[in-house]
């Protein structure tokens, strides 16, 4: 190739060479569209009662009502990486679990109504890693079962622990108090709140 012909390999590996033979022959082209960055909400794991995510986030009012009327501490303000969802209250196992309280203070505190009693109370799925966890790798354990506030949630079969995502509320107790030297439990989000 010669120099005049202006095809390098950088234009070839980002997919220019239309463009720049295009321009070698004179036809004219169009200029590139500009490149939008799709907004992607981050899962999220909103307290019990939760409305739909859209909704939750036009309505909730940010007040911290729910944060403070949360016995366990469970309940914590998004951080700046959730974006749009950032200050709104989300459950973070990791600062600790919801621990499905009966008279749901957290649905009571909630002036927007954005948290309701009508709802379901479920905030995500629990998920067990079977390479981490001690029953599956044969050693007698069963702390999640025993500890799991939600009766049916967790059921031992044959000795190890298996989740009925029907029941399980993603509350993360059991994810919280798994002994297993690198967690074995995992608390997945729901992509939308249920129906």
């Amino acid at each position: 190739m010669s120099n005049d012909a202006d095809i390098s390999r950088r234009d070839f590996v980002r997919g220019r060479l239309l463009r720049t033979v295009r321009a070698m022959a004179g036809v004219p082209t169009p200029p590139p569209a500009p490149q939008r960055a799709a907004w992607v909400p981050l899962p999220i794991r909103r307290p019990p009662g939760a409305v739909p995510e859209a909704r939750f986030l036009a309505e909730c009012t940010r007040c911290n009502a729910c944060i403070q009327a949360c016995p366990v501490g469970a309940i914590t303000v998004a951080p700046m990486r959730f974006r749009h969802a950032a200050g709104t209250p989300m459950i973070d196992q990791a600062t600790a679990a919801c621990v499905m309280c009966p008279d749901t203070p957290c649905i009571s505190a909630c002036e927007p109504g954005v948290l309701r009693k009508d709802r379901p109370l479920k905030m995500g799925t629990a998920w067990v890693d079977r390479s981490n966890c001690l029953a599956h790798r044969g050693t007698l354990c069963t702390t999640c079962s025993e500890r799991c506030p939600v009766p049916g949630a967790l059921r031992v079969d044959g000795g190890k622990p298996a989740i009925q995502d029907a029941t399980c509320t993603g509350c993360g107790v059991c994810a919280q108090v798994c002994p297993a030297p690198i967690n074995a439990i995992a608390i997945l989000p729901l992509p939308d709140r249920p129906a």
